[in-house]
């Protein structure tokens, strides 16, 4: 789509490609986490359940973000069910899961999927000039990472 934005058209069509990317995964991270919410059972489903409510509401401000800024360098966002399962980058997440940490162990491998590609596509989409989306991307995978290290805590300690 025609935009004034002036950015150079090359940095625009990296951007959209690596934007559609972290957004089609973290909407797959989205829908996980809320899995992870709806079934999780176990001694620790009251903290967990309302963990999992947290990442899940951080991961629909972020994957917004995302979207937007496809849109606003003259893309179009796809996050529909098609799009994201032909396009996701995670493991498929495991439906009959119910252990509360086994919930965290899948969690935790994807997200440290989904900060790895967020980290690639700072370092993408600065190198082609566009500083924004670098921008944006860092401050989803700030989000990323604080979620990581709050479910790694989980699966450390006398276990």
């Amino acid at each position: 789509m025609a935009t004034r934005n002036d950015l150079a058209d090359n940095a625009k069509k990296t951007s959209i490609g690596v934007l559609q990317g972290c957004l089609t995964d973290g909407v797959d991270l989205y829908n996980a986490t809320r899995q992870a919410h709806w079934n999780v059972k176990g001694p620790s489903f009251g903290s967990l359940h309302l963990l999992f409510e947290g990442f899940y509401t951080t991961l629909a401000e972020d994957i917004d973000l995302l979207a937007e800024r496809i849109v606003q360098l003259g893309g179009t966002a796809n996050g529909t069910s098609q799009t994201v399962a032909q396009g996701t980058r995670l493991a498929p997440y495991p439906t009959a899961l119910k252990d509360g940490m086994g919930h965290v162990k899948e969690l935790a491998d994807r997200y440290a999927t989904v900060a790895k590609a967020l980290r690639e596509g700072i370092d993408a989409t600065d190198e082609a000039g566009d500083a924004d989306t670098a921008d944006i991307l860092t401050g989803v995978s700030k989000n990323t990472d604080k979620a990581l290290w709050m479910l790694e805590a989980h699966l450390q300690g006398d276990r």
